[in-house]
């Protein structure tokens, strides 16, 4: 681990970017340019202390996990997330479908969606980024285990992520869920992590063994969705679903038709969520 190339590499890609190139509001007027070190520690769901330990050459050894989380917070291209792992001495990341990188402009537009839930999701349901509404409509998937970040795995074996749909759209939803995952598996057979997940869900739920074995095929597209939000309560969002240039990612992106009642509701969510996270 070369320490001090880490804190300098570290440090210049922090003065690089601006709050509003990650989707924070920019505040006081800054004394040196580009992002604060807490604001870093943020994005990155990481300590400040920790942070500033390693833009201090003084760090420990940060874990392959958290390497991914600050390529990402510095809004790091392949070949500088790349560079950052050299740099802690740990072999990169495979550039394959289920690499979890997200690609920098596919961050940008994630970030300039102030006023709407949106989210990337791998085509498996990993969660792999939310801006600041989509976290208050459905909570912070970074909070979870990892492993509980993946929305299939939590919908068949979590419980309470039921309760954030009416009990009527269960059904369909999880159908819908089994049927675009079984497209991901046609499409890339060789792919291991679609076929671990499906073996994994087949052998812990009945529910999903049920639907898989009842081998429909529909790969997701925009749709309407309806959420129960224990503040605001309930909303009726359009769902559209944009593809990567790979179709391993989607930007997820949910509205709500102007005028109705689920526009002021999500009004609502966006000043009620917000001072949430604040207080967080």
């Amino acid at each position: 681990m070369d320490r001090p190339e880490l804190a300098d590499f570290l440090r210049r890609s922090r003065a690089r970017l601006t709050p509003a190139d990650v989707g924070l509001t920019g505040g006081a007027r800054r004394r040196t340019p580009g992002l604060r070190r807490e604001e870093v520690a943020q994005l990155a769901c990481m300590s400040v202390d920790y942070y500033t330990r390693l833009e201090q050459s003084r760090g420990p050894h940060p874990s392959r996990q958290m390497l991914t989380t600050l390529a990402r917070a510095l809004r790091l291209t392949a070949d500088e997330r790349d560079h950052l792992f050299h740099l802690c001495g740990e072999e990169p990341p495979r550039e394959t479908a289920g690499s979890g990188h997200v690609r920098p402009g596919l961050l940008l537009v994630l970030d300039r969606l102030h006023d709407t839930p949106a989210q990337v999701v791998s085509d498996i349901g990993d969660v792999l980024a939310q801006n600041a509404m989509s976290v208050a409509l459905s909570g912070d998937a970074s909070a979870r285990p990892p492993a509980m970040r993946n929305m299939m795995r939590r919908m068949f074996t979590d419980p309470s992520a039921a309760a954030i749909f009416p009990a009527e759209d269960r059904e369909p939803l999880a159908r819908a869920s089994v049927a675009n995952l079984r497209a991901v598996l046609a499409a890339r057979p060789d792919d291991p992590r679609a076929a671990a997940l499906v073996a994994e869900l087949r052998a812990v739920s009945e529910e999903f063994s049920r639907l898989w074995d009842e081998h429909q095929v529909a790969v997701r597209r925009s749709d309407a969705k309806r959420f129960l939000h224990p503040v605001v309560g309930e909303l009726t969002l359009d769902c559209e679903v944009l593809l990567s240039a790979g179709h391993d990612q989607q930007l997820i992106v949910y509205t709500a038709r102007p005028g109705s009642e689920s526009y002021e509701r999500l009004q609502l969510l966006r000043v009620v969520g917000l001072q949430d996270l604040t207080a967080r």
